[in-house]
Order: C-alpha cells, then structure tokens, then sequence
C-alpha cells in the first residue's frame, strides 16, 4: 500500500492562483489591487502573469511589495511566441522567472521561449489550449512544460471552453509525464476570478518552495472539493475528500472506475483496468458541480 506522493511530502497546503493579469497588459485592475484581491479572499500565494509583449513593453511585474504575512507572489508571466499550428501566437505559462527574463526576440519559437523559461528556473504550463485550438502536436512539442491548465476559468466564463481534460487524457495515455493545473486567468473585466485554483503541498510559503513543489507535482486543483489522501493497494485506490456526489479514477482510453452518491468522503475504487493502461487520475465533484482533480498516479 503507498500513499501518493503529493499527500505523503513533507509541508502543508497553500492555496494560489497560478495565472492572473492586471492593467500592465490587457487586465483591469493595477497590481497591487490584484493581489490585495487574492490576499483578502484567504489566498496564499498569487503569480502575477501579464502578457509577455512588445505592446505592453514585455512586462514582469515585481509583486514582492504586495507580500505580507500570510501571502506571498511569485513572479511570473504569461509568455508569447509565433505561432501554433492554427496561425495564432504561442501562450506559455511561466511561474518563478527572474525579473531580468528577457525579452523575446522575433525568431524565438515556442518551444525555444519555453526551454529558456524552464533553464531560468520557472514551472512552465501550457495554458488554455482547448480556447485557441492548440493541437496535441503543438502541446508534444514543448518538451519542457510540467503541465497543462486542465481548466481555465476566465475561458469558460467567457466562452465555455475552459476544460482541457480530453487533450491531457490524450497525453497521458501516449505516456507523456505532465501534470495538470486550475487557474483563473483572471481579467477582472467579467466575473471570472475565483473559479480554479491549486492546492500545493510544500514545506513553506516562500516562492522558491512552491515553485519546487509544482515542479515535482506535489499538488492537486480545484474549483472548490478538497483532496485528503489518495492511497494505493495492490488492486484497489482509496480517495479521502470533502463531500462529494461523484468519485471518478480516469486511465488510458475508456478505462476508468466511479462511485455515485451522497456525501462521498471515503472511497475506494478498483484498479483492474486503470493498471493496465499505467496511470489513473482522479476527479472529485461536489454537489454544486464543482471539480477537484489530481495530478496522474503513474503505475
């Protein structure tokens, strides 16, 4: 019997948002509103993303004077590149860059933007791509990414396609090792804040230690369902979460397994055919509909 890692490691959770924009590039609020934003919601720690461009004179915002006892930023931005398979620009998420990343020159790539954010230092994601059509080739190529946003809230706000799960299934399935993230992607010009966000396992609070806690998947995320243990037996999986109406474990292809009911706290799920394909991720759903997700458990 083991416990997944991300509830075995060392630390406690905080809660952040991964990918946020204020009026530095295209958002509606300055700075210092965002994150007094998140800090007063009970947040502990935001990355503040603006558009990496020339329009917006390639902004990394030092959030460091926005920290205080209890919240903290990392720095970050959300980066750009020409182009994916469908004509339009490359989005890279890139949490935990240096305030002095560069700028990006016209002949960077994609995959190059985000191979140099990742050899600064930074957690790299793979944002929305079921909202601007990025194709599985497209995510293959950015090799270094550790994860993909399995939900965008500002996408489904807007426009109903803030899931991404079916082109991570896709991934997962070829063996591709990525975690997946919730974010906001918050624009403050809709209500689209606090609708996806991580919980990170880490041993502190302090930027460098989160960044290294979602570099080494030690998280889950979520739209409001907590995530208490997930346990593995020889044939069985056994998910610890707050209330919910439906436990599912997704694997390869159709492979899966799922209890129904009423305040599902403790279940356990049989791993027959989710072994076979090599991995299983788990999906919590409350009664109000909403999703908590795990990173892959890998078999």
């Amino acid at each position: 019997m083991g416990v997944d890692e991300t509830f075995a490691s060392a630390g406690r959770f905080y809660k952040g948002n991964l990918h946020t924009h204020s009026n530095r590039s295209d958002g509606a609020r300055d700075p210092e509103a965002v994150c007094a934003t998140y800090r007063d919601a009970g947040y502990d720690f935001l990355a503040l993303t603006d558009h990496f461009l020339d329009k917006f004179d390639f902004p990394i915002v030092d959030t460091r004077p926005y920290r205080s006892k209890g919240f903290t930023t990392i720095i970050g931005a959300e980066l750009h590149a020409s182009q994916i398979s469908v004509g339009e620009m490359w989005h890279i998420l890139a949490v935990g860059l240096p305030l002095d990343f560069a700028r990006t020159p016209p002949s960077e790539t994609g995959p190059e933007l985000a191979e140099r954010a990742a050899t600064s230092g930074a957690y790299v994601a793979i944002p929305h791509p079921s909202w601007y059509a990025l194709t599985l080739e497209d995510a293959d190529s950015i090799a270094v990414a550790h994860a993909v946003e399995v939900y965008n809230h500002t996408s489904e706000v807007k426009l109903s396609n803030g899931d991404s799960s079916a082109m991570i299934d896709v991934m997962l399935s070829k063996g591709r090792r990525i975690t997946l993230c919730a974010t906001d992607d918050a624009h403050f010009r809709m209500n689209d804040w606090f609708g996806g966000y991580v919980m990170v396992k880490a041993t502190s609070a302090e930027p460098e230690a989160l960044v290294s806690a979602l570099k080494a998947g030690h998280y889950y995320s979520s739209q409001g369902p907590e995530l208490y243990g997930i346990t593995t037996a020889a044939d069985t999986l056994e998910i610890e979460c707050s209330p919910a109406r439906a436990v599912t474990a997704l694997g390869s292809g159709s492979a899966s397994a799922v209890a129904h009911g009423r305040d599902l706290k403790r279940v356990t799920l049989p791993l027959d055919r989710l072994k076979t394909g090599g991995f299983a991720r788990i999906v919590v759903i409350d009664e109000r509909g909403r999703k908590a997700w795990s990173n892959p458990i890998w078999f």
